[in-house]
Formats: structure tokens, sequence, C-alpha cells
């Protein structure tokens, strides 16, 4: 184990993962939040640190786009997120407690991927209730496959979180994107940039708010690799601790 403590990861195939290769990254996220002021300082570095060693056999980026989100309270959001979230609702009116899923951190292969201020229709999606959640389909897949339920994100119990955040959770786990109805931008995204598998991790934090990591790949990734990741979930979870009541820069 100390010969693994003293490595530093390096970029890895991804279709080839191993339990080693996994253990050198979730090493690396533990270490993201040093000399952080924000959580949101630490999704930029954890999507980053994803999707430069995230490689494929050739050794370019196996990677189109790797996304940040987490819940946050509409009340809590600045004005713009606010007026982004109160558009996506329309006339419903947002409670200030209401829940937002809301975008910290994105890179990818498009400069406009590469900010969160420029990304369209993801800057901060509002979840009024749970029928909500369950009408959009990736955010639905993603609750569910990461052994959340809708009511976790809409208006978590108290009396339950202690219990579920010492959990380990589930990854999120797409084998084949195409023609899957949980990815509804199939010709604007999936079939231009080539995106074969769609993989994520994510929990919940002491404060009830959720994350989650959400990677595009143009790789095919097993499942046996996927449930790899589930292990990361803790580690980025270190680094976002120090953070969780101070989520923007």
């Amino acid at each position: 184990m100390a010969e693994i403590d003293n490595e530093r990861p390096a970029p890895s195939n991804v279709t080839n993962f191993s339990v080693r290769d996994m253990t050198l990254y979730g090493r690396a996220l533990r270490t993201l939040g040093a000399g952080a002021s924000s959580m949101e300082e630490v999704a930029g570095r954890v999507v980053r640190f994803l999707y430069d060693n995230l490689l494929d056999e050739h050794g370019e980026r196996a990677c189109v786009l790797v996304r940040f989100f987490k819940t946050h309270p509409y009340g809590a959001l600045d004005d713009d997120l606010q007026r982004i979230a109160g558009d996506m609702l329309g006339s419903v009116l947002p409670a200030p407690e209401m829940k937002s899923l809301v975008l910290l951190g994105t890179v990818g292969v498009e400069p406009e991927w590469n900010s969160r201020m420029t990304s369209k229709g993801h800057q901060a999606i509002p979840l009024p209730s749970e029928e909500t959640i369950n009408q959009i389909p990736m955010i639905g897949a993603l609750v569910k496959q990461l052994g959340l339920t809708a009511s976790t994100l809409v208006k978590p119990d108290p009396k339950l979180l202690l219990d579920m955040e010492q959990r380990t959770f589930n990854v999120f786990y797409i084998s084949d994107a195409v023609d899957s109805p949980y990815i509804p931008a199939q010709k604007e995204f999936v079939a231009p940039y080539r995106v074969w598998s769609v993989l994520g991790f994510g929990g919940l934090l002491p404060s009830g708010e959720v994350f989650a990591v959400i990677m595009f790949l143009r790789v095919p990734v097993s499942r046996q690799t996927a449930e790899l990741f589930a292990t990361l979930s803790l580690n980025a979870k270190i680094a976002l601790l120090p953070f969780d009541r101070t989520t923007f820069a």
C-alpha cells in the first residue's frame, strides 16, 4: 500500500481500468480540495482531472464532456441563476427552498463547454417536485441508479440524512448512449460527438445537498469498469467536504 500511496496516477486507458488504477485516481481526487476557496473551484479541478486523465486505447482523451452538478436552494442562487431557473419554470412561482440542480464544473471538446457561464440549458435546472425529476429522463435515471430517491433531492428528510450520508453510492451507467431514452439529445449531441457510454458517480453531503459527476465518453465502458467508479464518490466527497457551505467562487 505504501507503494501506491507514493505513486502519482498517470493517464490511463479507461477501457482497461483496474482496481489499482482506481486506487490511484481516488487518492488524487482526495487532494483536489487543497488550497481551494469554494466547491466550484474543486468541481472545476475534478472535471479537469477526469477529462485529462481518462484516455482511449490510442492515448487520446476518452471524454467528450465531463460535468459536475450539485443541488442548491433557489433562494441562495445569484440573480442570474435565479432568472435561468425561473425561466425554465414558466408561470410556476419558485419557493426559496426549492432545489435546483446547478452546474458547478464543466469541461469538454467545445469552447462553450468549458465554463458554466456559457452552458446552454444546464446552468440551473429547477426541481420543484418529484414528478419534475421523473419527467427529465437523465436526471430520473441518475437519481435511481445512484441509489437515491427523488424526495432526497426535492425535500430531504433530516432523520434520514445521517444514515444516507454515510453510504457508498452506486454509479450512473449507460453502456450505449445511442438511442438511449435517458439521453434525449441524440441528433444534437450523441451522434455528432460519437458518444458511446455515459458514466457518473456522486453522493450526499452533510448539508443534505447532492453532488454528481457525469462523464460522456466516446469509448465503450463495461459494467465491470463502471462499478469501479463507485469508490470515487467517497474520494471526491472528501475533497468537497470543507466547502459544503461555500458553493460558489
